[in-house]
């Protein structure tokens, strides 16, 4: 998750059940978050035992679970699925498939009547509103019709299924998050969750079967689904820089960590893959929550509400950043970062090295924004590391430095996937990262935090008119009672 945060300290193996204030003591942000979580997992983890690995309640007669998937054959090969509304879970996590209608404004002059057939006094009759979402239109996969990736397979038969995620959002994403009271000079607050569906398609080829039934198909895609996990694993530690003897005591002396404030560093995945294809990954000290909402986009210009609230949360010459929108990150496929190389702070502009792709912090209704990493001043004085579209490359069995005496190792033989990351608090009263580690203070390699993705079968489609529905359904725990004031009569004995 992005965000100021001092550190996430929840950790489920502890199987703590509640956090408890105490009188006169600083309250934190970690604590109120760590509660948050124990309650997520709580709810989360009783879901999934209830219902099992996906399901959705039977409703009443003719009633069903959300998600039902239908297949709509189109011009052009512009095919398309409608996704019926209704609730369904995956891995305990609730999602609500259903279309929200726009609410009628009034208009000016007053409410106008409605004739019989719908019209107006004008005669005009109102654009229809879908009443389920489709694949083209559901509110966070931002299907591009252009792009032949994003087009439904050619060939039948082909599998609908379900890929459910949380991700935060900060004000930057959706200003009204923000307290407008507290006025323009002040931080925004709390940041949100939010989980995130997509309704996405798989053929046969890919899911490696063919017409088999839906146990088979359902087996295949398990299979598949737990292919798609990282098994990269990453270990950090502190260790003091050689010449540290050398710099100014703006630290302890004896500090594996050089840092001179605080830090919650986060080391993030930007091209996954493997290191041997390609992976690459960047960092930041402020756990990505340094970032910039765009007011307008004009080649390499960009103009910015806002250049930051102190030269710490600003941006250099040099600096790298991600253009970024609420499709970008759904999509979650990742594009060159690019470098601050001028910037004109009368007008609140930045010129970048480059354009950002086409379509990428174009619109405004997606909330684009600039996100800054820190990975440009990694390596010696006046020397840039060795990039991979302004990524750094995932280096596997060796300690690589970062800044400030903080290293990170990457374990051979992992497979990463964009966005997964790792969290790393560094803190200077004890000169040093606070990091799992065995007995003999080994740092232990570990997982990463996320991104912890969730998969469900929805429908198998066999043909224009056709489909298996893999959904599973779960009736509901309450049954009628007897009448609670009806008196058992006595039977008379003869």
């Amino acid at each position: 998750m992005y965000g100021d945060f001092s550190r996430l300290s929840y950790q489920p193996g502890k199987h703590y059940s509640a956090v408890l204030a105490q009188q006169g003591r600083v309250q934190l942000d970690a604590d109120a978050n760590e509660q948050t979580a124990i309650e997520l997992f709580r709810s989360r983890t009783l879901a999934r035992d209830l219902i099992g690995p996906d399901g959705g309640p039977a409703g009443e007669p003719g009633e069903g679970p959300g998600f039902g998937i239908a297949y709509v054959k189109g011009t052009h090969d512009q095919h398309d699925l409608t996704i019926s509304g209704g609730r369904y879970y995956v891995d305990g996590i609730p999602l609500d498939a259903t279309c929200p209608q726009p609410v009628p404004a009034v208009p000016t002059g007053g409410l106008l009547p409605l004739d019989g057939d719908g019209a107006d006094s004008d005669g005009v009759i109102p654009s229809p509103v879908p009443a389920t979402w489709t694949y083209w239109n559901q509110p966070d996969a931002y299907r591009n019709p252009e792009l032949q990736s994003d087009q439904l397979p050619a060939e039948f038969p082909f599998l609908a299924y379900l890929k459910v995620w949380d991700r935060s959002v900060t004000a930057v994403e959706d200003p009204e998050i923000r307290e407008v009271a507290l006025g323009a000079a002040m931080p925004d607050t709390a940041a949100r969750i939010k989980t995130v569906w997509q309704v996405l398609t798989l053929s046969a080829r890919d899911l490696e079967v063919g017409d088999g039934g839906p146990a088979t198909v359902r087996a295949a895609f398990g299979t598949w689904a737990a292919a798609q996990r990282s098994t990269g694993r990453l270990a950090a530690r502190a260790e003091r820089p050689e010449g540290a003897a050398d710099e100014p005591c703006l630290v302890r002396p004896d500090a594996r960590y050089r840092g001179p404030e605080n830090q919650l560093y986060r080391i993030e995945i930007h091209q996954g893959g493997t290191a041997e294809h390609g992976a690459t990954f960047k960092w930041s000290r402020e756990n990505g929550s340094v970032a910039f909402p765009i007011a307008e986009l004009d080649g390499t210009w960009v103009a910015l509400s806002t250049l930051g609230d102190d030269d710490k949360l600003t941006l250099d010459v040099g600096d790298r950043v991600e253009v970024c929108d609420s499709a970008y990150i759904s999509r979650g496929e990742p594009a060159p970062l690019l470098s601050v190389e001028e910037i004109d702070l009368p007008g609140r502009r930045v010129r970048l090295s480059a354009e950002p792709l086409p379509g990428i912090g174009a619109l405004p209704e997606r909330h684009p924004f600039l996100r800054r990493w820190d990975h440009a001043s990694t390596g010696t004085p006046g020397h840039r590391p060795r990039t991979d579209g302004g990524a750094l490359p995932v280096e596997e069995g060796t300690w690589t430095e970062l800044e400030d005496g903080l290293q990170v190792y990457f374990n051979p033989g992992g497979s990463y996937r964009s966005g997964d990351f790792w969290l790393v608090p560094t803190r200077t009263v004890t000169g040093a990262v606070e990091w799992p580690a065995n007995a003999a203070g080994d740092p232990l390699l570990q997982l990463p935090l996320g991104i912890d993705v969730h998969y469900a079968p929805l429908a198998w489609i066999t043909g224009e008119n056709s489909h298996a529905d893999l959904r599973r359904v779960f009736p509901p725990l309450a049954t009628p009672i007897s009448d609670a004031h009806a008196v058992p009569q006595e039977t008379e004995e003869n």
